[in-house]
């Protein structure tokens, strides 16, 4: 059994696992499903003061909380249990290209050369890191919810300004993959 989960599923079993969150969650009566909720449940349940934004019944939420702290478990499981040793498996034409960058450790799910301590304190690291972090979390409150959110649970529902921001995810991820990164890496 553990053989059978440390392998990649297909995308026709993963796929619809993750669609069925959806009509579970419309049957149980929640409308809004996504990660960065999260946040504002916790912000309220935690830090009641006088902001009008967390004035709201967070309670009603917690399955969410419940939710992203389970994910939290099952990462933790699946990096301790799951874990395979073997390096990652590089397309030689990207290998190529990201040795370019300098980039050349394959043992980790990120490369060494970009996210680490060290690197943090340099312009290429901090513009990565700290400014990445950035923009990740105002573009979350901005489009008014995350991609599990917006993807998954808003298209389900037909929601049109889901539509706008998946749209707008995409094209941003392909601006981001195909222009941006490899001019930060150049640096």
């Amino acid at each position: 059994m553990l053989d059978l989960i440390k392998q990649p599923w297909p995308w026709y079993i993963a796929g619809p696992l993750i669609g069925l969150t959806v009509p579970v969650l419309l049957i149980i009566g929640n409308k809004a499903f996504g990660i960065s909720s999260s946040l504002s449940h916790i912000c309220a349940a935690c830090f009641p003061a006088n902001v009008s934004f967390f004035k709201y019944d967070w309670k009603k939420e917690a399955w969410n909380l419940f939710f992203v702290f389970g994910i939290l478990i099952g990462g933790g499981l699946a990096a301790s249990l799951l874990q395979n040793p073997d390096p990652f498996v590089i397309n030689p034409k990207l290998a190529a290209e990201l040795s370019g960058y300098g980039i050349t450790n394959y043992n980790n799910f990120i490369p060494a050369e970009i996210v680490n301590w060290s690197a943090l304190f340099t312009a290429k690291g901090l513009l990565m890191i700290v400014a990445g972090g950035f923009l990740i979390g105002f573009g979350t409150r901005y489009a008014g919810g995350c991609t599990s959110g917006h993807s998954i649970m808003g298209l389900s529902t037909l929601q049109w300004p889901s539509l706008v921001a998946t749209c707008c995810f995409m094209v941003g991820g392909f601006i981001m993959a195909n222009l941006l990164l490899p001019l930060i890496l150049s640096i």
